[in-house]
């Protein structure tokens, strides 16, 4: 029997009205002075949103999957998305020009220093674990959130995506799915691998970059900010993939654990490609209008990601642990 996770514990009124209406079986309270003055990017508001998209995958136990569709609950998952999505907008510089906002990603700026710079460098095995938990909220469902938007491409922009999707659920090969190479490498680092175990350890910076391609895939509307991200994902990869490899040998990890950052480096290599070429070519040659979104997918990933790093790097570099509370 599949275990589901457990609701997590509330980080503010939003995510007490969320998660209580659930516990409960009943209507989320109403809360629009809470939605206006919550920090977009903040834990209260991240916390409720992660909540509400989770209910599109894995759920929780305990919870009626029927609350999924539930209309109150997606009203007020509404009111959050509309304070969450501007705050991108905003943070995001814009345009039209996909080429140049790829091209961006393409070669590492050499004077970048980077949390797998750090941890291939200088760090220690306890950082090398809270940086495994803050991932285990989307690796432990890679690719789950970008399958969204299959059925929202055409010809061979969905074609191509499809490919790269193949690759990321295993080539067909329950063992070899990028979730379950990950849940590999927790056990190897003596973490739990069960789904969503650490989801009251990490922060809103965290979640946020899982929330992003959430909001993105479940909105046909912003497909091509779900491609952009996507694009910007397998691009950004193999190079940090390959340090943080070769971080876990320094630090004498086994090839359980490698073996998930070894397998990224070259299959992403190629995805990249394909991304670029055959998903977002296809896409805009067919409907040129969404330009501007997959430049927001490209750049809010970019700014997203930054600030996570910005969180790690900050806590490490004081000494204090990066998480809302510390590993065992």
């Amino acid at each position: 029997m599949i275990a589901n996770p457990t609701l997590p514990e509330a980080r503010g009124p939003l995510s007490e009205a969320v998660i209580t209406a659930l516990a409960r079986g009943s209507p989320p309270e109403e809360a629009p002075r809470e939605v206006r003055d919550a920090e977009p990017l903040g834990e209260d508001l991240q916390l409720a949103l992660y909540v509400c998209y989770e209910l599109h995958y894995r759920g929780f136990d305990g919870v009626d999957p029927c609350r999924e569709w539930d209309p109150e609950l997606l009203r007020l998952r509404g009111r959050l998305e509309d304070r969450f999505l501007p705050a991108l907008r905003a943070e995001s510089p814009g345009g039209t020009d996909t080429a140049a906002a790829l091209g961006e990603l393409l070669v590492e700026d050499p004077g970048a220093y980077g949390v797998s710079h750090h941890l291939l460098d200088t760090g220690q095995w306890w950082e090398m674990r809270e940086y495994l938990a803050h991932r285990s909220i989307y690796h432990l469902k890679e690719a789950d959130p970008h399958a969204w938007v299959i059925p929202r491409l055409q010809g061979e922009s969905k074609a191509a995506l499809v490919a790269v999707e193949f690759d990321e659920f295993g080539g067909g090969r329950g063992e070899r799915m990028h979730a379950k190479l990950f849940a590999d490498l927790l056990d190897g680092a003596g973490l739990d691998s069960r789904y969503g175990h650490y989801l009251d350890h990490v922060p809103a910076q965290t979640l946020a970059t899982v929330n992003l391609m959430s909001l993105f895939g479940l909105h046909r509307a912003l497909r091509g900010a779900l491609v952009g991200h996507f694009a910007a994902a397998e691009i950004t990869t193999p190079p940090g993939a390959d340090r943080l490899a070769r971080a876990l040998t320094r630090l004498g990890a086994g090839a359980e654990c490698t073996r998930f950052f070894t397998e990224h480096i070259e299959a992403d290599a190629v995805h990249e490609q394909v991304m670029r070429r055959d998903v977002i070519g296809d896409l805009l040659a067919r409907e040129p209008e969404l330009a501007a979104d997959v430049v927001l997918g490209i750049q809010a990933t970019t700014f997203l990601e930054d600030r996570l790093a910005a969180h790690l790097l900050g806590s490490w570099r004081a000494g204090r642990t990066s998480l809302r509370r510390p590993l065992p």
